[in-house]
């Protein structure tokens, strides 16, 4: 026997009256499952007609998937039982989310069903909505750029952790203007008030540079600005963008400063080759002596800009510098050079000018001095002294020195790369156990020690 939901008796009219007296859309169905009689109710969620439901039918009024739905739990409930299926379907322009309930029905003699239709869409946008903003949520809270959503007020109302960062106290609820108050360019084209209202218009704004002189720490930013549009097309607010721009700027400054480095460096390189070269050529009697000389001395200077180089012009030691000019006669590990106390980083000119002179000691051991025999050696130490830093180059066990008649530029070299400064400088003497320079460096000039 098959389950009853209710009976009307009394005839068409009866049951028809019922049905209009409902709130949600109804229709009954005779035991083949055709259409009996459909409410207004009904008409009005389906888009139609009452007259134009009744005339085509339920069925071929709602799109395929929906009616083969409904069809299946009317059916069902044919047989016994209350059953119900949620449906979509397309009302004009809008898609609408319905609740199919089928029971069954006595219309006097006979038997039907009922079906009836109950609107989900307020509840099904809602759950939508909540969802979104859930997400919308997550997605502004795992954002690394600070984010702020204002209404269409300019009021903030959501902000993530970077966007909490920038200020000491919550700007949720204030007008963006005062809960940020970010300084453009003094370009006079755009100011805060400009962003916010050009975005809540519906006009993005992409990337105006800004700073935040007043936040917990002192930020430079790239501001963007973009309409929050939600369904319907409504534009209800703005989502503002703020990205730190502070360790970019830093890098811009730096590579500004470096720029100006290697400018000056440079200038001063060439102004140092267009010395040695003339000076070298003053002293040379053949072309072939100023070509040797001139190409040491450059050589020399390039060895020790490739050392500062590989140091990025920071932390190069004297003993690096040493053992740079003599590697083409003795190796590291040779007993006939001995250094001691060397392991100083100096500064970029004062390598430099170690470099030419190192250059010059090693031109001249290898040609008259100790490097210049099997058993000569050499000695670099560092000498203790309260001025400045003091460094020894001395030969020994090599021919017998004696004063040269003649005063190369290569003394000259020694004598004046250290003269920048009044306590820099160096001497050279020729005692007959072998050559000794004394070499000082201005005490600024010397970096913390390595311990080397």
């Amino acid at each position: 026997m098959a389950e009853e939901v209710f009976t009307l008796e009394g005839g068409v009219e009866a049951y028809r009256a019922f049905m209009e007296a409902m709130e949600f859309g109804a229709a009954a169905l005779d035991g083949h499952g055709r259409l009996v009689y459909a409410n207004h109710a009904l008409g009005e969620l389906l888009g139609r007609t009452a007259a134009e439901l009744n005339a085509v039918g339920l069925f071929a009024a709602l799109e395929p998937a929906a009616a083969s739905a409904v069809r299946r739990i009317a059916a069902k409930a044919a047989h016994g039982g209350r059953r119900t299926v949620e449906i979509s379907i397309k009302a004009g322009d809008e898609d609408r989310h319905l609740l199919v309930s089928a029971a069954p029905l006595r219309l006097g003699p006979s038997e039907g069903v009922a079906v009836t239709f109950a609107d989900l869409t307020a509840r099904v946008r809602a759950a939508a909505a909540e969802e979104s903003e859930r997400m919308a949520r997550a997605v502004i809270t795992s954002a690394n750029e600070a984010v702020v959503v204002c209404d269409g007020d300019g009021v903030v109302t959501h902000v993530n952790a970077a966007a909490l960062a920038l200020v000491t106290v919550s700007p949720v609820g204030q007008p963006f203007r005062d809960a940020f108050a970010l300084e453009f360019a003094a370009n006079g084209l755009m100011e805060q008030e400009d962003l916010i209202a050009v975005a809540i218009a519906g006009a993005p704004v992409q990337g105006i540079e800004a700073s935040v002189p007043n936040a917990v720490r002192h930020q430079d930013l790239l501001v963007s600005a973009a309409p929050l549009v939600v369904a319907g097309q409504q534009t209800r607010g703005c989502v503002v963008t703020l990205v730190d721009l502070t360790p970019r700027k830093a890098a811009e400054r730096q590579q500004l400063l470096l720029m100006h480095e290697l400018d000056h460096r440079v200038r001063n390189t060439l102004t140092l080759v267009t010395a040695i070269c003339a000076r070298t050529a003053s002293s040379a009697d053949t072309i072939e002596a100023f070509q040797t000389a001139f190409l040491g001395r450059i050589q020399a200077l390039a060895a020790t800009h490739k050392l500062l180089s590989e140091k990025s012009w920071a932390d190069l030691t004297i003993q690096e510098i040493v053992q740079a000019e003599l590697a083409p006669y003795v190796g590291a590990a040779s007993m006939r050079v001995r250094l001691a106390g060397l392991g100083v980083p100096v500064t970029a000119r004062t390598a430099t000018a170690l470099g030419l002179i190192f250059h010059e000691l090693t031109t001249n051991a290898v040609k008259h001095g100790a490097l210049s025999v099997n058993d000569g050696v050499i000695d670099v130490r560092a000498i203790e002294d309260d001025e400045s830093f003091v460094i020894e180059w001395r030969e020994r066990e090599g021919p017998v020195v004696s004063e040269p008649t003649r005063s190369g530029f290569g003394r000259t070299v020694i004598a004046r790369s250290l003269a920048f400064a009044p306590d820099g400088g160096a001497d050279m003497r020729f005692e007959p156990e072998g050559v000794v320079c004394t070499m000082r460096i201005p005490a600024q000039e010397v970096r913390p020690s390595t311990g080397v």
